[in-house]
């Protein structure tokens, strides 16, 4: 996947999770805590505002949602590490993003506010969204990657993200879930054609039953505009030609469409490779045929060696005198 591709699907998944009822259905599908539940919808407040350091700048997007919880402030800090390396620097990274979102914080708090007994800073969740073929193999713990940490036990910072790596979840329980975040990993998992033809089956009627019409046009988006770099070529072109045309319809007429057509590509695609595999048969035969003449074999011993016709013979024949 290109750097520009990237850069697509960053802000595909951006687009998507920006929609708080989007990230409140994330929060609950994937996040095993309690402290989820204490979560209101009406009470999260996007940040518009990046915290990425200007040294990772070209490398991924991030998201930043506020939220009060019993008079508490608590920050969750989403980076969108979608590419296929895995990143050993991630708890740097991290603890970099972490310290921007404080700096900024005190930056914004009046000194008396900031001098009081009771001034705590906000509480900052990280968490890590990845969509890699390879395992994720980062520290997770930050205290794992200082020298000696072993010798220190609570003296020295630590902190542990969440990571979401969508390649490694389980498809009966995306589908179990069964909203429009789950749907989008499930089209994002890195699976043959075949089996996004069959999830894509199941997605129309999830979004059909269980979306708002919000949450359906930031599906609409996603997959217009993320989805068809899932494909190269002629088929790419033909899936975006395809979902330009259908994204006036209903989301599920739409999907049912693209399944539809997928279907189509990969006959053709089918048709195509089993062509080709006879022409390379033939042509394989027919030089087989050439040298059996070259080194002057009758055309019976050939037809009873090669398993081949008389008229196969002749042509190849008449292809050596021109």
């Amino acid at each position: 996947m290109d750097d520009n591709i990237n850069h697509e699907h960053d802000l595909g998944y951006k687009h998507i999770l920006s929609h708080k009822k989007n990230f409140m259905e994330f929060l609950r599908s994937f996040v095993k805590k309690d402290w989820v539940e204490l979560i209101k919808e009406e009470n999260l407040i996007l940040i518009d505002k990046e915290f990425i350091q200007e040294d990772f700048k070209e490398e991924e997007a991030d998201i930043v949602y506020k939220v009060n919880i019993d008079g508490k402030d608590i920050i969750f800090y989403i980076l969108l590490e979608l590419q296929s390396k895995v990143d050993f620097r991630m708890p740097i990274r991290l603890l970099m993003y972490m310290t921007e979102i404080w700096r900024d914080e005190l930056k914004n708090t009046q000194d008396n506010m900031k001098k009081r007994k009771d001034y705590r800073l906000p509480a900052i969740i990280p968490m890590v969204l990845y969509n890699g073929k390879n395992n994720w193999t980062a520290a997770r713990n930050f205290k794992e990657i200082l020298n000696g940490y072993e010798l220190f036990e609570d003296n020295i910072i630590d902190f542990r993200y969440l990571l979401f790596d969508i390649n490694r979840m389980d498809k009966e329980e995306l589908i179990e879930i069964a909203n429009v975040v789950s749907s989008i990993f499930l089209l994002d998992q890195n699976v043959e054609v075949d089996e996004i033809i069959n999830r894509l089956k199941i997605i129309g009627k999830i979004i059909k039953k269980g979306a708002t019409k919000e949450q359906e046009k930031a599906f609409r988006s996603w997959i217009i505009n993320i989805f068809r770099n899932r494909f190269e070529g002629e088929v790419k072109d033909n899936i975006y030609e395809l979902l330009v045309e259908t994204s006036k319809m209903e989301v599920d007429d739409m999907v049912s469409n693209l399944g539809k057509k997928l279907e189509e590509e990969l006959k053709h695609r089918e048709e195509k490779g089993a062509q080709q595999e006879r022409d390379k048969i033939k042509k394989e035969q027919i030089e087989r045929i050439k040298k059996a003449l070259k080194r002057g074999y009758s055309t019976e011993i050939i037809m009873e060696i090669l398993e081949v016709s008389a008229e196969e013979i002749e042509k190849v024949k008449e292809q050596l005198i021109h």
